[in-house]
């Protein structure tokens, strides 16, 4: 007996070093209640675009006990599902490839299976899409910009693209109301469209977050910081009296700034999660989040945690994506003292070690050692076979 438990520590030991594989584990990673996947309108599996895609994702699911599916109904302004408010193209070729809405047919096959399907929808994001309908609706005055009124998008190689990494993407002004309009119009249509959903997964909810990042918009003469949109500026000016453009002058002003831009997306997130809770109180709403809170709340303006402490979000999934599992540790510690009123998953990188599995089982196994609410994979293209036998 003695010799059995001086293997198990020494096994232990090992494998806490990686000295041991995933293929030579003895105790099993704990149990998590809710395991999701996300599923983005990129993935090569095109599990839309047939019923034998949306069957063979309903069997991939149950074989890897995945029993939530983040699907990605708004991207880049395009809608891909059955919208009457917006480019609905996309929609249309998905339906034309299967014959149906193969949308439909998921969630009543999820349904059936035991299966949660969310809404995932890119909030503020416009990816490089130059031809979205609200900007030929409303044109370039509803994006937000930088302190150079520069778009978030790399335009050229300017002087200052050498020294910071953008997003490279088109964001929206969460502070122009235009746009509060505009995206709860979407999410309207969505939850009555699509009454089997069990919940709105909100993405891209906050402001570009360049690299390097400064932590607020008082070190903006050392990096990059947006929110300067005109209608966001116009109304802070009449709410101030200050142009932040060029009259902020002290430590004062330079919060009310920044939490004048960091309340324009809190209040967004309320509005929308009032929508959807008014439609139904058991409808979810959870926010794909910057997994570190200090970058999310200064540089992003994302004050997640307190999203949790009023309530207003069920859940956050912090996009937690690294190959380094003490980094990944450490994030992990430090959000889930941050749940408030509501929950802490953890989002997996899967798509960075689906060549490695020993390196994800060591990572997934250390996360659901620290108990958060629910794990969630990036991405269903990255689910090998190997790694659900890992996840058995």
């Amino acid at each position: 007996m003695k010799n059995k438990i001086l293997v198990l520590f020494l096994a232990c030991y090992l494998f806490s070093l990686g000295l041991v594989s995933a293929q030579d584990k003895e105790i099993p990673a704990k149990e998590i209640s809710a395991r999701g996947i996300w599923i983005s309108v990129f993935s090569g599996k095109k599990v839309l675009y047939s019923k034998e895609g949306v069957s063979n994702l309903i069997a991939q699911c149950k074989k890897a006990k995945i029993n939530e599916i983040y699907l990605q109904f708004f991207q880049s302004g395009n809608a891909y599902y059955d919208s009457k408010s917006c480019d609905r193209t996309k929609y249309d070729a998905m339906v034309k490839a299967a014959g149906m809405d193969t949308l439909d047919l998921l969630l009543r096959e999820a349904q059936e299976n035991n299966i949660r399907v969310f809404a995932w929808v890119n909030v503020l994001s416009l990816g490089k899409n130059e031809n979205a309908d609200i900007l030929k609706k409303f044109g370039s005055s509803i994006l937000t910009l930088d302190q150079y009124q520069r778009r978030s998008k790399t335009e050229s190689n300017t002087e200052l693209d050498k020294y910071y990494l953008r997003e490279d993407q088109i964001f929206l002004e969460p502070g122009d109301p235009r746009i509060e309009e505009y995206i709860l119009t979407i999410i309207n249509e969505i939850i009555n469209r699509y009454p089997l959903i069990s919940g709105v997964h909100l993405d891209y909810i906050r402001y570009p977050s360049p690299v390097p990042f400064v932590p607020g918009s008082r070190f903006k003469n050392f990096g990059l910081t947006y929110g300067y949109g005109p209608r966001n500026v116009e109304r802070f000016k009449d709410k101030t009296g200050l142009n932040p453009l060029d009259t902020l002058n002290n430590e004062e002003e330079y919060l009310a700034w920044d939490n004048w831009k960091r309340q324009q997306v809190t209040d967004l997130v309320r509005k929308i999660s009032s929508l959807v809770k008014v439609k139904s109180p058991d409808l979810a709403v959870s926010c794909a989040v910057i997994p570190l809170a200090e970058r999310a709340y200064t540089n992003a303006f994302q004050d997640w945690s307190a999203w949790l402490e009023e309530g207003i979000v069920d859940y956050v999934v912090l996009m937690s994506y690294t190959k380094d599992n003490q980094f990944a540790k450490e994030i992990v510690k430090s959000s889930l003292g941050h749940r408030g009123k509501g929950k802490v998953y953890i989002g997996i990188g899967l798509f960075l070690m689906k060549n490695n599995p020993d390196l994800f089982f060591n990572q997934y196994r250390m996360v659901t050692d620290l108990a958060p609410d629910g794990i969630v994979f990036f991405s269903i293209d990255d689910l090998t076979d190997q790694i659900i036998g890992y996840l058995n």
